[in-house]
């Protein structure tokens, strides 16, 4: 089945940068859109930004201007730049996308084990 591996996190320093990695593996026709989101401690999973197939983006408020997201349609990864990082950044962020295995399926929703990024100094 597809599987999403994610790589990149680690610990930063506040005002630092880290690149997240998402690389789709498996059995797909087409991605839809490719999606961040995070988790951070006591908090509730939120949104942080989305990559259609047509190259639209969204960003959550709190990383607009800070964060970018962007996909190499070819190796069916994404990736999300995040620079002038904050403590308030810390979270496990997990990515997704949403996809068709073949012509005239409906869309799939699958999502990455996850990796934490720890901003501290």
């Amino acid at each position: 089945q597809v599987q999403l591996v994610e790589s990149g996190g680690g610990l930063v320093q506040p005002g630092g940068s880290l690149r997240l990695s998402c690389t789709a593996s498996g059995t797909i026709f087409e991605i839809n859109a490719m999606d961040w989101h995070r988790q951070a401690p006591g908090k509730q999973r939120e949104l942080v930004a989305v990559a259609t197939s047509g190259g639209n983006t969204n960003y959550a408020d709190s990383v607009k201007g800070r964060f970018t997201i962007s996909r190499d349609n070819a190796k069916n990864t994404s990736y999300l730049q995040m620079n002038s990082l904050k403590p308030e950044d810390t979270a496990v962020y997990y990515c997704s996308i949403t996809y068709s295995p073949k012509p005239a399926a409906r869309y799939l929703e699958v999502w990455g084990q996850g990796t934490l990024v720890t901003v501290s100094s």
